[in-house]
């Protein structure tokens, strides 16, 4: 046999594609050509498995050799391929026979010497393999842990390709593990190292954070250095509700196209916590690249992105996260398509009242009115208005650091989260809504009415501090969670008193 067929996948964005590899082996001059719209990388493997089949104890004849990766209309990149296509040429050589690899799915990076590399993007590719009815998968045994997170398929882990062949030619055996292992996975839970029982004070702040975390509201903290914004914000994966299954292997997936989980235990099974530096790009947070890659937003999906210092942020960095923070997804487009990226995560920020830090404390403050307001107008109002809560972190007092009062622990504040959360969902059920923050408008009139008292005082704030309609929608969704959390039905005039109190901090900052 001359002709042979493997399947392999190749990943765009975070969507698989199932690639044929095939191979033809015939009289002609000694060549070895591969076509299919490759990219350098691929191309590079001809070299990489001509060697690796030579140093595996494989003669190659002086043949003319094909191979296409098909479909010609996919681009294919990175050196996941080099397994599969020296399986294609040996299958046609006839040194096993091809029938073998029938409804097979074939990855792995090949050294020189024929020993197997792990490769990145093995969850998605497995996943996608089992919906394409394929009932086994040949791996790099080093990613054979997260191949087995799917339930229902076969699992074979090889370190050589000199195995492998052994192994269709039923030769050897190799270890093949049915998909399921996440149950186990799932059970584990790490000891938290952080905790907010370790903050003294801040009540007003903590409190704001509850709330941020039972609704999933997007959250600023302003304050002086050394306030404890940053030190709270690392605690907020603490208080948020483990995740779902499901929730894990969503997570789990987009981290494993970038090569991020861990071998041993690669199911993520708490929240991600992804912190920005300010000198972060466009493309580094939103995604990118000539074949788009998650960036840091779709890495924080399912979990919290803190932006520390976030008036140092570039201007045109901020206004990237204005689309994906209304739609909970990002959109990229780029020659080769549109692609979609997940990204409902809460947005925490954290930055000080002034160069110096110390406005509005004259004593202390050293700016004047043009440079504090200069360094304010770097957050622009659209930005602003996408933020739910906005919460004033005081410069501590002497008293507060020395109480020796124990401070509530993390766990008891996630058991009010959880059960504001599971009100929630009762409450949306067969919708397509998990928390109050993505109240639309027509849900927004059915679970947010106001009674008259309610009303009226609404009706003060919009005019006294000037809100927008974005604005006055998110005061009713951040209301809505106050009375959750305080087991109410209906929207009450103190959950709204303290919903507007969210909104009078920017006020008086941007004024």
């Amino acid at each position: 046999m001359s002709f042979s067929t493997i399947l392999s996948a190749a990943i765009q964005g975070l969507h698989v594609d199932m690639i044929h590899v095939e191979a033809d082996v015939s009289n002609g001059l000694p060549v070895f050509h591969m076509v299919g719209y490759l990219s350098s990388e691929v191309r590079e493997a001809s070299e990489r498995v001509r060697t690796a089949i030579h140093n595996s104890g494989f003669q190659i004849p002086a043949k003319k050799m094909v191979v296409n990766l098909a479909p010609a209309t996919v681009r294919k990149k990175g050196s996941s391929f080099d397994l599969p296509i020296a399986l294609a040429i040996l299958s046609s050589m006839g040194v096993f026979p091809g029938e073998q690899l029938k409804e097979t799915l074939v990855i792995g990076e090949l050294s020189l010497d024929g020993s197997i590399k792990e490769v990145p993007g093995i969850l998605p590719i497995v996943m996608q393999a089992k919906e394409e009815g394929c009932r086994r998968c040949i791996i790099p045994r080093q990613n054979v842990r997260e191949g087995a997170l799917i339930r229902g398929m076969e699992i074979i882990g090889a370190a050589h390709l000199k195995e492998i062949c052994r192994y269709l030619n039923q030769e050897e055996e190799l270890e093949a593990i049915t998909g399921g292992m996440q149950e186990g996975m799932q059970d584990v839970q790490e000891k938290e190292a952080l905790d907010y029982s370790d903050i003294k004070g801040q009540e007003a702040v903590k409190r704001a954070m509850e709330v941020a975390v039972a609704g999933g509201h997007n959250l600023l903290l302003i304050g002086p250095p050394g306030s404890g914004k940053s030190m709270m914000a690392r605690r907020v994966p603490t208080i948020l509700p483990p995740p779902a299954l499901e929730e894990s292997i969503e997570i789990t997936k987009i981290y494993s196209i970038l090569g991020m989980v861990d071998k041993e235990r690669p199911l993520i099974t708490g929240r991600p916590f992804r912190s920005v530096h300010h000198t972060v790009t466009k493309t580094a947070l939103a995604g990118g690249g000539m074949i788009p890659v998650p960036g840091e937003i779709s890495l924080a999906h399912g979990g919290v992105l803190f932006l520390d210092e976030l008036t140092e942020f570039q201007k045109p960095v901020l206004e990237v996260l204005r689309q994906p923070l209304e739609e909970r997804q990002i959109r990229i487009t780029r020659a080769l398509g549109n692609f979609v990226f997940p990204a409902d995560f809460i947005l925490i920020c954290a930055m000080n009242p002034c160069p110096c830090g110390n406005y509005p404390d004259y004593n202390r403050c050293t700016c004047t009115p043009v440079k504090i307001q200069q360094y304010l107008s770097r957050i622009s109002q659209p930005f602003l208005d996408r933020i739910d809560i906005c919460v004033e972190a005081p410069r501590l007092q002497y008293e507060a650091l020395t109480d020796g009062g124990g401070q509530e622990s993390s766990a008891k504040i996630r058991g009010r989260v959880c059960a504001a959360r599971k009100v929630q969902q009762k409450r949306y059920e067969g919708r397509r809504i998990l928390t109050n923050s993505v109240l639309g408008v027509n849900e927004l009139k059915e679970f947010c009415h106001l009674g008259k008292d309610e009303e009226s005082l609404m009706r003060q704030a919009f005019g006294a501090l000037g809100l927008t309609a974005r604005t006055y929608h998110k005061i009713l969704k951040v209301a809505r969670t106050i009375a959750d959390l305080d087991g109410s039905e209906r929207i009450r005039e103190q959950h709204l008193k303290e919903a507007i109190g969210y909104r009078t901090i920017d006020k008086k900052y941007w004024r």
